[in-house]
C-alpha cells in the first residue's frame, strides 16, 4: 500500500537497443545485442528537460526504486524513503529515472535472458560485463528519453561506482553527481567476500555450471549462503549487538545441536530465503565480478587524472561504521577532486548501521541531498529560494570543540572580514561553522567560496545554504590542498581551540596567498581584571565558557600573535582590534588592553 509522500503506483518499462548488427561493444572484447533495459520513472520531465536525475542501484537493487506496482504490494521500491514528493529526491521538482543494470535479473538483459542465437538462456555463455558496460547501456536509455544533460547521477555502493564512471566517462552529460558509501575500487577484503559468495553458488549441486534454468532446480542453498555472507558485511558490529546481541530465537536454553538457535542466525536464514525468491544466482556471479574489476583510475593512470575529467558539482557521502566501503576510501575521492580544484562537498555521516546506512539514515540524507540538489538546480543564488536555516547539532551529531560557536549573537569580526576580501576572490573558510560568513562573502563579494568543517550538523547547514564544504579535522585537513590554491584562507574565532595552531597557520600560509585570522584577545582588560580581582578563570562575551566545558586550548593575546608572526617571518598586512561595537578609537588606542578580539591579515614574508 502506498504511504504518504509516495509516488504511488508505478509501472516498469522496457527499452531495447543494440539490435544486430549494431551490438554494444563490451570491455571484455565481445559484443552484446539486442539489449533490453528495465526502468522506472517518477515525477515529470520539465519543458527544457533540465530536471532529470538518474538513480543507479547497488548489487541487489533493481529498477523499482520507489512506489508500488499494485495495491497488494507489501513493500515499496528499495529507496522509497528517499524518492517521492517532499523527499530527498523530490518528485515534485525532479524527473527521477532508475534502470536495472545489464547483467541483472529484474527485466534487463542478463544471463537469465534468451540468447537469440541458441533459443536458450545464456547462462554462463553470457559475456562478462563491467561497470563501464552498465553505464554505456544507461547512456543509451538517457538518450532514448531525449535528455541531453542530467541534473544529477546518484547512487550508493555499486551505484556509487556507476556514478564515478558517469563522472569520468561522460562528464559533459552531468551537472552534478552524488557518490554514496562507495569507493574508487573495491578493497582486497571486499573482493574476498565476493569470491567466497561466488564459490558457495558454484559449489551448489544444483548449479549445473550455470545451466540450471531448465532443470527446475535452482542453486538455492549456494545463493542463500552468498546472501547471508554479504549481508553481514552490510551491517556493523554495533548494529548487530543492538539488534540481536546473543539472544536466542525462542528457547531459554541451548539445544546443543547445529540448528539456528541465536536470533542473528535466524535473521540471516530469513535474508537468504527472501533473496533467492527474487534474484538469479548467475546474475550474482556477474555483478559481483563487475564490482571486483572496477577501478575508476585505471583508464587514466591515476585517481587525480580521473577526477580531473569531472565537471560540475560533486557530493560524496560516507558512513562512520561502514567497514565494507570505509570512509577513508570516500576521502580518497574527495582529496583527488580537491587537488584538481573541483567543486566538492563531503560528509561522513555518523551512524551505527554500517554499509546499510545509506538506505536507513533518512533524516540527515533528506536534508543534505535535498539541499544539494536545490542549489545545483538554481546556480544563481538570487533565484535559489531555499531557507538558510541552521540545523541543530543535537539532531545531526555532537559538536566538535573546534567548531563550537565562541559566542552567540552578532559577529563583529564577520563585518571586518567581508570588507577585507576582494571581489570575486577564491576563498576557503576553515572551521566555517554553519556557513554564515561564507554566505555573506558569496552574496556581497561574489567570491568562489568553500568551507572546511568537522561537525556534521554544520555540514548540513552549509549544504542547505548552497555552500560547498568538506568535512575534515582542521588539524590534519589542509595537506590535501595545493599550494597557493586560494586567494584567501580564513580562520575565524577558531585559532584558540585547535590542537596544533602553529601547524595550521603554516598550512594556511602555504595554501592561501593571504590569510585572515580572528581570535579573542586574552589580554583584554576585563579578562585581566576578573583574573586579578577574583583569582578565577574569566568568563566574558568572547570567552563565555566555564573552565570545565571550555573548548579553548590556547591562551593568546594580540601581543602574543604579533610576536608569533615576527618569530615565523610572517608579514602582518592589516591588524584590526575590535570590541563589541567594531573598529572604534578606544580599541585602536591600546589594542592589547582595550580590544576584546582582533582580525589579522597575514601573508608569507
Amino acid at each position: 500500500m502506498a504511504e504518504e509522500g509516495s509516488v504511488g503506483i508505478v509501472q516498469t518499462q522496457q527499452y531495447t537497443f543494440a539490435e544486430p548488427p549494431y551490438e554494444l561493444e563490451l570491455d571484455c572484447g565481445r559484443a552484446l545485442g539486442p539489449i533490453t533495459l528495465a526502468y522506472e520513472t517518477y515525477g515529470s520531465l520539465n519543458a527544457d528537460k533540465s530536471n532529470a536525475v538518474l538513480i543507479v542501484h547497488a548489487l541487489s537493487g533493481d529498477a523499482h526504486a520507489a512506489g508500488i506496482h499494485n495495491t497488494t504490494d507489501r513493500k515499496p521500491g528499495w529507496w522509497d524513503n528517499m524518492i517521492g514528493p517532499g523527499k530527498g529526491f523530490d518528485t515534485d521538482k525532479y524527473f527521477v529515472i532508475c534502470s536495472n543494470v545489464i547483467g541483472g535479473c529484474q527485466g534487463s538483459t542478463g544471463p537469465w535472458s534468451i540468447n537469440p542465437k541458441t533459443g536458450k538462456p545464456y547462462g554462463l555463455s553470457f559475456p562478462i560485463i563491467t561497470i563501464g558496460d552498465m553505464v554505456r547501456a544507461q547512456r543509451q536509455l538517457i538518450e532514448h528519453l531525449g535528455i541531453a544533460k542530467l541534473l544529477c547521477v546518484a547512487g550508493g555502493s555499486m551505484g556509487g561506482m556507476q556514478t564515478l564512471e558517469w563522472m569520468t566517462r561522460y562528464p559533459e552529460m552531468l551537472q552534478s553527481a552524488i557518490v554514496i558509501a562507495s569507493a574508487p575500487l573495491l578493497s582486497a577484503q571486499g573482493i574476498a567476500f565476493d569470491a567466497v559468495g561466488r564459490h558457495a553458488i558454484q559449489a551448489d549441486p544444483s548449479f549445473h555450471n550455470g545451466d540450471y534454468y531448465e532443470t527446475g532446480e535452482q542453486p538455492v542453498q549456494g545463493l542463500s549462503i552468498a546472501r547471508m555472507l554479504a549481508h553481514i558485511t552490510y551491517l556493523s558490529d554495533e548494529s548487530m549487538r543492538i539488534k540481536f546481541g546473543r539472544a536466542l530465537r525462542s528457547e531459554s536454553e541451548y539445544r546443543y545441536d547445529f540448528s539456528s538457535e541465536f536470533s542473528v542466525e535466524t535473521y540471516l536464514d530469513y535474508q537468504g530465503e527472501q533473496f533467492v525468491n527474487r534474484f538469479d544466482a548467475n546474475s550474482y556471479l556477474y555483478i559481483t565480478k563487475a564490482i571486483n574489476y572496477y577501478d575508476v583510475a585505471a583508464p587514466y593512470g591515476s585517481l587525480d587524472n580521473a577526477m580531473a575529467r569531472t565537471r560540475g558539482k560533486t557530493m560524496v557521502l560516507s558512513y562512520s561504521s561502514d567497514w565494507l566501503y570505509p570512509p577513508y576510501q570516500s576521502q580518497e575521492i574527495v582529496n583527488a577532486l580537491t587537488r584538481q580544484r573541483k567543486d566538492v562537498t563531503y560528509c561522513n555521516i555518523q551512524s551505527d548501521y554500517g554499509h546499510d546506512a545509506f538506505l536507513l539514515e533518512v533524516d540527515v540524507m533528506k536534508k543534505i541531498i535535498g539541499g544539494f540538489l536545490q542549489h545545483v538546480r538554481h546556480e544563481d543564488r538570487k533565484t535559489r529560494g531555499i531557507a538558510h536555516d541552521v540545523d541543530s547539532e543535537a539532531e545531526f551529531g555532537p559538536p566538535s570543540s573546534a567548531s563550537q560557536s565562541i559566542y552567540e549573537g552578532h559577529r563583529v569580526d564577520y563585518e571586518m572580514i567581508v570588507d577585507l576580501v576582494d571581489e570575486g576572490s577564491r576563498v576557503l573558510d576553515i572551521g566555517c561553522g554553519d556557513g554564515e560568513l561564507l554566505d555573506q562573502l558569496i552574496e556581497r563579494k561574489g567570491v568562489d567560496g568553500a568551507g572546511m568543517e568537522l561537525a556534521q550538523g554544520n555540514i548540513v547547514s552549509c549544504v542547505r545554504r548552497g555552500i560547498s564544504v568538506v568535512q575534515a579535522d582542521i588539524d590534519k585537513g589542509l595537506p590535501t590542498l595545493p599550494d597557493q590554491s586560494y586567494d584567501y584562507v580564513i580562520l575565524s574565532m577558531t585559532l584558540q581551540v585547535i590542537k596544533k595552531p602553529d601547524y595550521v597557520l603554516q598550512e594556511m600560509l602555504r595554501v592561501g596567498k593571504k590569510c585572515i585570522v580572528s581570535f579573542p584577545n586574552f589580554g583584554f582588560w576585563k579578562v585581566r581584571a576578573k583574573t586579578l580581582a577574583m583569582g578565577r578563570a574569566p568568563v566574558t562575551r568572547n570567552l563565555p565558557y566555564a573552565w570545565w566545558v571550555s573548548p579553548n586550548r590556547h591562551v593568546l593575546s594580540i601581543k602574543d600573535f604579533r610576536e608569533y608572526c615576527a618569530e615565523r617571518s610572517i608579514r602582518i598586512e592589516r591588524e584590526l582590534p575590535l570590541n563589541r561595537k567594531g573598529l572604534v578609537w578606544t580599541a585602536r588606542m591600546w589594542p592589547n588592553m582595550l580590544a576584546d578580539e582582533a582580525v589579522f591579515v597575514i601573508a608569507k614574508r
